[in-house]
Parts: C-alpha cells; sequence; structure tokens
C-alpha cells in the first residue's frame, strides 16, 4: 500500500508539472525565451501564478500533512488518509486552473525549441525532487508529499532556470538554422525581398502587399506571428521554394538591434516603414530608440534598393529626408509635393471603404474595398507604392484590393444574428489604432455606440496617460464603455469622468467573460459594439 501512495504522489506531481509547464513555456515564448524578459514577466505577475494557481495552497497543504504526522502517531491508514486528501486538493487545483484557462490569443506553438525546453524543464523538476527527497527522506509519506509541495511552489522559478541555462544551447541552434536560411535566400538571385516593420500597422501591410502583388507575381510572406528570428529561418527553411518571385517579409522588435539581425537574414531590397510610436517601451523606454531600431530596415538596404515611408507619421518623414536612396512617401493627411501617391475622397459606409489614389501625372484611379478604418487606407497605399515599383498596372492594384479580406481581429466586422454590428479590433492596441477604431464607428449609422476595453499595454512610462487620453476619447464617440480590469481601467475612468461622461454608461468588469454578459443587459438591436484590444496572453490584470 506504501508503495501505492508513492506512485500517487508522483503521477499528481507530473501532472502538475505538466498542466503548469505549458502554461509557463508559453508564455517564455511569447517573451521570446530570454531569461531577463521571462524573468520580468514572472515579477510582473507573482499573485496570480502563485496565488490564482494554487501553488501556495498546495504547499501549505502540503507543509500541514507532514507536521500533522510529525507530531502524531503516524500509522498506514493515517498515510492513506493524508495522500487522498493531498491528492484530492491537487486535482481540484488542477481542474480549476483548466476551467479558467481562456483561448490564448497567440497560441502555443511546440516547436523543437519549446519541446527542448519542455522536457530540459521537466527533468529539471524530477531532479529536484529526487535530491530534496534525498536529503529529507524518512521513511514516512508525508516528507514525499512536504518535498512534491515545495518543488510545484518552485515550478515557474525552475523554468526560470531551464530558460537561462538552455538559452546559450538555443543560440547555437539557432545560428545553424539561421545560416542555413540566409544562405537559402543568397542563393535565390531573382527573389525580391520586402521588408515591412513599424509600431503599428505592418501585420495588415504585408497582407495588402502579398494580396495584391499576387495578381502578378507568385508571391510568400511570412505567417502572422512568426516575425522573429527563429520563425522567419523556419520560413525560409520550410515554405520559400524556388518558384516564388517575392517574399514578403515582417520584422518584428522589442530592443535596438533586433531589426538589423533580420536584415542580415533576409537582405531586403525594398523596405517599408509604417510607423514610429509609443509601443514595446517597456523595453525600448525611449520613442527615439523605437525609431532608431525601425530605421535599421532603411539603412540595410543596398544602394538601388527602395524605401517606403508613410508621410503622416512625424517620425517617418523625418528619417525618409535623411534617405540617401530611392525614396517614395505615400500619405493621406500630407499634402508635401514630395508623396509619391496619396489618397484623396475617402469614403466610409458599413461596405467598406472608397477612395482615389493620385500622383505625379499618370498616376490616378479609385479603390474600393471592404476594409474600414482610415488607416487601413494608408497601410494600402504602403502596398500600392509597392505594387507600382514592381510594375503592376492599374487593373491589377485595384482587383488586387478588392481581393483583399479583413486581417483577423483587427477592425474586422463579426457577422451577428441579432441585428447588432460587432466590430472585432482586438489586436493589440495602440494609441494612434484606438482612436482610429473609435473615428470609425463614429462614422457608421446605427444606435448606441459601446466600447469593450482592457486599455492599452506595453507603452511604458506613458502607459498611464495614454489610456486616460483613450478614455477622453471614448467619451466623445461612444455611449457606454466595458472596462475590463479593475486597477488596469482606472485611467481611463478618469479620462471618462473629465469628459463628464454619464456614470450609468460605465461599466468595469474583472473578465473578458463577464463583459460579455454585462453586454447582454443594455445592447439593443441596431448597437455598434467595438472589442478594442485584448490583453496579450502574457499580461495579467
Amino acid at each position: 500500500m506504501t508503495y501505492f501512495l508513492y506512485v500517487v504522489a508522483s503521477l499528481v506531481f507530473i501532472l502538475t508539472c505538466f498542466g503548469l509547464g505549458k502554461e509557463l513555456i508559453h508564455m517564455a515564448q511569447l517573451e521570446g525565451y530570454k531569461p531577463s524578459q521571462y524573468g520580468r514577466w514572472l515579477k510582473n505577475n507573482l499573485y496570480s501564478v502563485f496565488l490564482e494557481k494554487g501553488l501556495i495552497l498546495l504547499t501549505i497543504t502540503g507543509a500541514i500533512i507532514f507536521f500533522i504526522a510529525y507530531f502524531i502517531n503516524y500509522n498506514e491508514l493515517l498515510g492513506i488518509f493524508f495522500v487522498l486528501a493531498w491528492v484530492a486538493i491537487n486535482i481540484y487545483v488542477i481542474y480549476k486552473n483548466r476551467k479558467a484557462k481562456k483561448e490564448a490569443k497567440k497560441p502555443l506553438v511546440f516547436t523543437h525549441r519549446a519541446i527542448r525546453l519542455f522536457v530540459f524543464y521537466l527533468l529539471l523538476s524530477v531532479l529536484w525532487l529526487s535530491l530534496s527527497v534525498s536529503t529529507l527522506y524518512q521513511n514516512n509519506i508525508s516528507y514525499y508529499i512536504l518535498c512534491i509541495s515545495i518543488v510545484s511552489f518552485l515550478l515557474p522559478i525552475n523554468m526560470y532556470i531551464a530558460i537561462a541555462v538552455m538559452y546559450p544551447v538555443e543560440m547555437m541552434v539557432h545560428y545553424r538554422y539561421f545560416r542555413s536560411a540566409q544562405n537559402k535566400i543568397y542563393d535565390m538571385k531573382e527573389l525580391k525581398v520586402i521588408g515591412i516593420t513599424g509600431s503599428y500597422g505592418k501585420t495588415s501591410t504585408k497582407y495588402f502587399v502579398k494580396t495584391i502583388l499576387s495578381e502578378k507575381y507568385n508571391t510568400l510572406m511570412t505567417p502572422e506571428s512568426y516575425n522573429t528570428p527563429m520563425g522567419i529561418s523556419k520560413v525560409i527553411r520550410e515554405e520559400l521554394k524556388d518558384e516564388h518571385e517575392v517574399f514578403v517579409c515582417e520584422m518584428g522588435a522589442r530592443n535596438i538591434g533586433d531589426i538589423k539581425q533580420l536584415t542580415k537574414l533576409v537582405n531586403p531590397s525594398i523596405g517599408i516603414l509604417t510607423s514610429i510610436g509609443p509601443q514595446h517601451l517597456e523595453t525600448f523606454k525611449f520613442i527615439e530608440n523605437v525609431a532608431k531600431t525601425k530605421y535599421e530596415l532603411i539603412e540595410a538596404l543596398p544602394y538601388d534598393g527602395t524605401a517606403i515611408f508613410n508621410g503622416d507619421n512625424s517620425y517617418c518623414l523625418e528619417l525618409a529626408k535623411k534617405t540617401g536612396i530611392e525614396t517614395l512617401i505615400y500619405g493621406i493627411e500630407n499634402n508635401d509635393d514630395s508623396l509619391f501617391i496619396k489618397a484623396t475622397d475617402i469614403e466610409t459606409s458599413i461596405g467598406g471603404l472608397k477612395f482615389r489614389v493620385k500622383g505625379g501625372e499618370n498616376i490616378d484611379f479609385q479603390c474600393e474595398t471592404s476594409l474600414l478604418g482610415k488607416h487601413n487606407v494608408s497601410n494600402m497605399l504602403a502596398a500600392i507604392s509597392v505594387a507600382l515599383k514592381l510594375g503592376l498596372t492599374t487593373d491589377e492594384i485595384k482587383r488586387g484590393i478588392s481581393k483583399i479580406k479583413p486581417v483577423p481581429h483587427r477592425l474586422e466586422i463579426v457577422k451577428s444574428n441579432n441585428g447588432v454590428m460587432v466590430i472585432d479590433d482586438a489586436f493589440n492596441s495602440n494609441p494612434a489604432g484606438s482612436l482610429e477604431a473609435l473615428e470609425t464607428i463614429k462614422t457608421l449609422p446605427g444606435g448606441n455606440k459601446i466600447v469593450i476595453t482592457p486599455g492599452m499595454v506595453e507603452l511604458g512610462a506613458i502607459e498611464y496617460d495614454e489610456n486616460k487620453k483613450f478614455g477622453i476619447n471614448i467619451a466623445k464617440t461612444c455611449d457606454a464603455a466595458i472596462l475590463i480590469g479593475i486597477k488596469r481601467s482606472k485611467p481611463i475612468v478618469e479620462g471618462l469622468r473629465q469628459e463628464n461622461f454619464p456614470e450609468e454608461g460605465i461599466h468595469v468588469v474583472s473578465s473578458l467573460e463577464e463583459a460579455t454578459q454585462r453586454l447582454g443587459t443594455i445592447v439593443k438591436t441596431g448597437d455598434i459594439v467595438l472589442f478594442e484590444n485584448d490583453l496579450p496572453d502574457n499580461y495579467d490584470e
């Protein structure tokens, strides 16, 4: 019977390691597998990791069982009771965590790297348990329960150790894959590589470029979440074929030098800079560092390359002026003579957008798309600039634009059966994008405008002020605001009240599920509901 108890306790420990490990490795993946960034996430989420996940409860339970068994007459029957009680609590915690787990915005992908890290984490967890048992072991199941409880409590820290130990190993593996992908790109002499970066708009622009260029060229683009060296290397090695004529590559960055590394990998000849704004300031600290990093793409272009800039963004415009190679500037609000193309006569309706593209003496045509939002016109101008540079005709460009589908979670109209228009703009909100989303719903005919949002993140020191401005803008546009997060919504509420927004229109809830329930009590046929941002998976309320 004692042997059976040890087996049961061990199985529960492995189950706990496995279940929590999947969540921890997901966070590690979102943080780029970097020890410093995972450590910062762990520090910022101590409450949710150790208390909400039940690790403190498991540790306290194990300690109580140990001390009770230590101070009273221990026997096998009592041991069975203790183990069963401990197992029941563990199963409850596992069930509770599983039930509370929501669908990930950016799901865990078990890449080879993730698998290696996960296996090492599991082995390390078993090693710590073995060492603790060998140190504390007495012929008593309560000792074993105590050791399991302590090691379970330290699992998040164990993941940090695993990341730190594996990091140099992964860098060597990374270098081998990086060089393999790099050589493949360099061997494809006729391949046109288009690099796209920016604080916001780069993913939409990538989709637009790919869709339009596909009217003439065999085009491959990096998938949505593949904008890091390892992700892009994987796409190049596994998906890029000899028949591809154009490779469209989104380039993400959270630190100075990140874009420079990606340019060394893909060797772009055309670079698009969509925007520079206060994004990822937790790592960049200052917007000047953002600008410096994004401009690394332009600096890497060859002397006969082409740099494309958003002329409506003041930072981009300043960088364009100092660029020595062929420079194409697009815009909507900027009427400068230096513009390559601009959009005029923009019309917004429930059916989408209409606008006219003008430039020089020969460029003048009208486009129609099912997309919403003036910023999408800006992103399409970037794609049109590339298309004109690569020789597409006006008809090919117009046909490509008409085929563009909404990028998921970016001002995407979601079909509703109850006469309510739902607009999903839940992907990584930023100051400019949130304002554009509000302006978009303001122009749409309908009943009340309702926004559901947790606010904006990754804005560093300016996050509170920007969310307060967001609240002010909501007050000028919407009739009701459902705010997710008691603490996180404080600056938004402050902005709303500054504009004398009706108190009965402010609804503060603790989760998206509760927000949806509250929406059901206030929404009516004909209303327009905007879901603006959803917290990244590695952010807590």
